[in-house]
């Protein structure tokens, strides 16, 4: 029996679990012991990657649609050629603007560089990738105070902190990983609080909860800011030596007092000033957020809040300490660092002269063929094809027609489209299952890479079964089509996922995330390594955290204090619309659309096949909505959609929630995008409600 250690690619933590195979076939999955992640546990979605496939598997052949809207399958060769000729036409009728693609952070950065080559290097296209949709705010959060995009912890910090402040963030059911963590680490005088506007179930077991209003987090933040101000709680050190801006940012926050709490944020001034209390009186105060902060309409001033907190408070670059985003997706920090999407690979802007010359030498291309600005964002590039200006479209292992905001205009955008070429293990997705080219390509299971997690650890993906006939790796899919393409000798240097890594490496020297140290084989069957890690350098901590010597990768290597008046919220409450309709992650076996964990009997089992939203019992009572009662919810966009209603109290009077795992959720979420980032503002959405009948 064969054993393989490899990365888990559902959520950000990116597990590593040990594959047991006897003739191709996965016998036994465990998670990996030792390994610095997870350590010998997993959720049962990792535990049951084995199941990938053996229900709903396509031909490994890819399926063309014909002019009678018809599907025939056909060879790769003709596939691959036919589907660059149209490529060709269309950029020559239309110009390369007419081309985009989305990608996603579910497969190696090898792959998602070596596609954005194509796209936006040699086709001059854009191509975004969906981690606009739950990453985008902190990459910018992180440059604003910090002056890259730097997660500064270890996962490690969760065991060494005294204070633990969630917010946002559901990790008993999004990141499970991270739950066992803090519930093994538990030890007396520890607090977990929760700040969330529903009494989530991570929310259910901690200390202290703190349900504020939807969308109300910036305003608490400076507010509590102000009072540790007033109170004399801060570190008036850490600020002098290692901070700039906080004179301006004491001076804007005069006005956040407390008598405004209830108010501005539905809680009461003594809450506020018992969590004040909680980080003056913790000695490693780590403050943790996630999707409730990422995905609103001031979603980058809000990180930021957190950000200041911590910096004025010196509870940064210390074990256990932190201002710390958890990731939503395995690769989103290689998505972020390598993919080509809005910054050079490695880091840097495109005017950077130096950059781009680094980058052009190590990718071995003039500097002409790099892109010389940021990609059109996900939301512009919906908006240009309803436009009629984008013609076509390539989707990569993301499912946009279920899972973009305001999902109807996805659903008119696949219908404008002159091309729509989707790559996918399922071909019956939302958005595979009508699209004009098909590409089937293997799962994770089959494919090598590297990974990097929410907290910068490298890991390998490597083989678990052997390919079968016909099937190819999205990077075969790629390669080829980039010689069908006409690219040549511009692909010399980019003909295996190993090339391909060593280009990346290359291009990280000197900067950040400098990881010219880690060697592709190295780091098969180990703990991973977090960036940076430098050529030459000698790894003597598994579990490393940035800042530890207060120099941040600003101009001055100090950090910055950022602030914004609060904004009035686009999108309020009315007498048409009086509830909030809140989104979030349902049970720990689903995941995002259902695509993958629909193969996993045991989930499949206790989870409901039709779309439900939780609904306050007080707030049923008075409408008349009994306990599975179905219900409509309008939006404020426009769209209508009906669910089962499931009575609670933990969620508020006035709010609504429904997990993201069904089509109808994101039928009502608005497009409406922070300004900063374009990340999309799904947890707040006005909408009314009614029984149906």
């Amino acid at each position: 029996m064969k054993k393989t250690q490899s990365t888990c690619n559902y959520c950000s933590l990116s597990c590593n679990l040990d594959f047991y195979v006897e003739n191709n076939r996965i016998v036994k999955v465990l998670p990996t012991k030792g390994y610095s992640v997870n350590d010998g546990f997993a959720c049962i979605k990792g535990l049951n990657l084995d199941k990938q496939l053996s229900r709903h598997k396509p031909s490994p052949r890819p399926r063309i649609k014909k002019a009678d809207g018809t599907f025939e399958i056909v060879s790769w060769d003709d596939a691959i050629s036919g589907t660059a000729k149209k490529l060709l036409e269309i950029k020559a009728k239309y110009g390369p603007e007419s081309i985009a693609a989305l990608s996603t952070a579910q497969m190696p950065f090898e792959e998602m560089a070596l596609f954005s080559h194509i796209i936006r290097g040699y086709m001059r296209g854009n191509c975004d990738a969906n981690t606009r949709l739950c990453m985008a705010t902190t990459v910018f959060a992180h440059r604003g105070a910090f002056g890259f995009d730097s997660p500064p912890y270890a996962l490690k910090d969760f065991e060494l902190s005294d204070t633990i402040i969630l917010i946002g963030s559901n990790p008993v059911v999004a990141h499970p990983a991270v739950w066992h963590r803090i519930r093994k680490s538990a030890k007396p005088g520890r607090k977990l609080i929760v700040i969330d506007p529903r009494k989530s179930e991570t929310a259910q077991h901690a200390d202290y909860h703190y349900p504020i209003k939807g969308k109300s987090d910036l305003k608490l933040f400076y507010i509590l800011a102000n009072y540790l101000i007033e109170k004399g709680w801060i570190d008036n050190n850490y600020i002098k030596n290692y901070t700039d801006n906080f004179g301006a940012f004491k001076a804007f926050l005069a006005d956040f007092k407390l008598e405004n709490a209830k108010a501005d944020t539905g809680l009461e001034p003594e809450q506020i000033k018992e969590l004040a209390e909680h980080i003056h009186n913790g000695k490693a105060v780590s403050l943790w957020w996630c999707m409730g902060i990422n995905q609103g309409y001031e979603a980058v001033r809000t990180a930021q809040s957190i950000i200041n907190i911590a910096l004025m408070t010196g509870n940064i670059g210390r074990p256990g300490t932190g201002a710390n985003s958890l990731t939503g997706q395995p690769n989103a920090m290689g998505s972020r660092l390598l993919s080509n999407q809005a910054i050079l690979p490695g880091g840097g802007d495109y005017d950077n002269i130096i950059r781009r010359a680094a980058c052009a030498t190590a990718m071995g291309i003039p500097d002409s063929m790099l892109p010389d600005k940021p990609t059109l964002t996900y939301n512009v590039i919906v908006e240009k094809i309803n436009a009629g200006e984008i013609k076509a479209l390539w989707v990569v292992h993301t499912n946009p027609r279920h899972s973009w905001t305001n999902n109807e205009t996805f659903q008119k955008a696949m219908e404008k489209l002159d091309l729509l070429i989707v790559n996918e293990i399922y071909d019956d997705t939302d958005t595979s299952a009508n699209c004009d080219v098909f590409f089937p390509v293997v799962p994770a299971l089959k494919k090598e890479g590297t990974f990097i997690n929410t907290e910068r650890r490298i890991s390998a993906l490597r083989p678990v079964l052997e390919r079968e006939p016909y099937e190819h790796s999205d990077f075969e899919v790629f390669l080829k089509m980039g010689e069908a393409l006409g690219m040549g000798e511009l692909l010399s240097k980019w003909r295996t996922p190993r090339d391909v890594f060593n280009i990346l490496r290359q291009c990280t020297k000197g900067m950040p995330a400098d990881f010219t140290g880690v060697d592709y084989d190295g780091i098969v069957n180990t703990k991973g390594i977090q960036w940076p890690f430098r050529e030459g350098e000698t790894l003597t901590d598994n579990d490393r955290r940035l800042f530890e010597n207060g120099v941040y990768f600003t101009p001055n290597m100090r950090a910055k204090f950022v602030f914004e008046k609060p904004m009035a919220n686009p999108l309020p409450t009315s007498k048409e619309f009086p509830y909030v309709f809140n989104t979030g992650r349902g049970t720990v076996g689903q995941w995002h659309t259902q695509t993958r964990n629909r193969e996993i009997p045991e989930v499949q089992d206790v989870i409901s096949q039709n779309a439900y939203c939780l609904i306050n019992d007080q707030l049923a009572e008075s409408l008349g909505i009994a306990e599975s009662d179905m219900v409509e919810i309008a939006s404020v966009n426009g769209e209508t959609a009906t669910f089962e209603a499931r009575l609670t109290n933990s969620v508020q009077a006035n709010e609504i929630f429904a997990p993201i795992h069904y089509i109808e959720t994101n039928k009502l979420t608005p497009s409406l995008y922070d300004p900063i980032s374009k990340e999309p503002s799904y947890k707040t959405t006005p909408v009314a409600l009614r029984k149906i009948g």
